[in-house]
């Protein structure tokens, strides 16, 4: 549906995209992920048409649309900060396009309406002015304006970042559905790593202009292909090489030479010390599979609701631990905990960042 062929982006002496090739497939939730500045929104406004690449093309429908102007893509694009006319109110801002368009008055009044009961505006909100409305009325405004054109592909450019948490969470399920319905390729730009992984079909993670990997929202999170990969998306617990070793007494190839991580749900917790054996009565959420078990002591606890996030300094390390709040006490700062670890859960990187390849067939000691 979507390609990115060998695109270069410059700005000046400055290369913001050094070279992109990606590709998007028809009907699509895809988005563009990573820090402030790393080159998500300029590939997305590349393919809108409001920058030109120095090198590369880019295709839709295996079609070179890299020198067509903007309004000749079929691409509708809301934008971080919705980009409304405030003279005018709901139902003319979505009309624009069509008036632009030349579309007749029948049909702009068809096609706003239509649009707008399916973002579930009112016909008492479209005479509305824009003042009148609430944040996330405004970014329902927006992706009225850019659906209503009928486009083939939709942007969506950071478009919840400036509403408050609890609405952006509402709203996250709204643009899903809506996009679910229209059946609509969808690109979505972001830093929000809770956004990626709940409302992408894949993810593309951007680091200084360049695409680190593409996957699926578990593959990026639990096989994190690259260091920055797996330290920018969730949370996790950098381990020290003696922690490391700890685990290779129990036969496993681990490098304690190498970076290591373990994410805060692949680690289970109980009461006591260190045990020789693998543990026993653990929770249903410890990780599957051989476990090792390491002693640690609870260093700090911080309360979520649902569950406690739990710090356990281990053999230097300190290992954060999701305890769920379902009724049991948790561990006290200061109390000595066991931490059962599956090996299979770390994530090892090389000196360049790149993942570590790893036999993870059990070995005999002194093998």
């Amino acid at each position: 549906m979507i390609r990115y062929e060998n695109i270069e982006v410059t700005f000046g002496d400055f290369v913001a995209i050094p070279q992109l090739n990606l590709e998007v497939r028809e009907g699509e939730f895809f988005t563009l992920l990573g820090p402030s500045g790393c080159g998500k929104t300029t590939a997305l406004r590349t393919l809108a048409g409001f920058i030109e690449p120095a090198e590369g093309e880019i295709y839709v429908d295996g079609r070179a649309v890299t020198r067509l102007p903007s309004d000749k893509r079929r691409v509708g694009m809301v934008f971080q900060n919705y980009a409304l006319f405030p003279s005018m109110n709901v139902w003319e801002n979505i009309a624009f396009g069509l008036k632009v368009r030349k579309e007749n008055k029948a049909d702009r009044e068809r096609l706003v309406r239509d649009i707008a009961r399916r973002v579930d505006l009112s016909d008492d909100q479209l005479e509305k002015n824009l003042a009148e409305l609430s944040g996330g009325q405004q970014q329902r405004v927006a992706i009225a304006r850019a659906l209503v054109l009928q486009p083939k592909i939709l942007l969506l450019d950071e478009p919840l970042s400036n509403l408050d948490a609890k609405l952006r969470h509402q709203l996250r399920g709204q643009l899903k559905e809506l996009q679910s319905e229209f059946g609509i390729t969808t690109l979505y730009v972001t830093h929000d790593q809770d956004e990626a992984l709940t409302m992408s079909d894949r993810i593309a993670v951007f680091n200084k202009g360049r695409v680190e990997q593409v996957g699926t929202p578990q593959e990026i999170y639990d096989a994190s292909a690259t260091e920055f990969v797996c330290t920018f998306i969730g949370d996790a617990s950098r381990l020290t090489p003696e922690f490391v070793a700890r685990l290779g007494d129990d036969g496993t190839r681990l490098d304690p030479r190498l970076a290591s991580y373990l994410r805060l749900e692949k680690v289970g917790l109980l009461p006591g010390g260190e045990r020789s054996e693998e543990p026993a009565g653990a929770d249903p959420g410890l990780p599957s599979g051989r476990t090792a078990a390491v002693a640690g002591v609870v260093v700090a606890t911080s309360y979520h609701g649902l569950h406690t996030t739990c710090t356990v300094e281990s053999h230097g390390a300190k290992v954060k631990v999701l305890f769920k709040e379902d009724g049991r006490t948790g561990p006290a700062v200061g109390e000595r905990v066991t931490l059962a670890v599956d090996p299979a859960h770390i994530l090892q990187y090389e000196a360049d960042g790149g993942r570590a390849a790893r036999d993870r067939t059990a070995v005999t000691a002194g093998a």
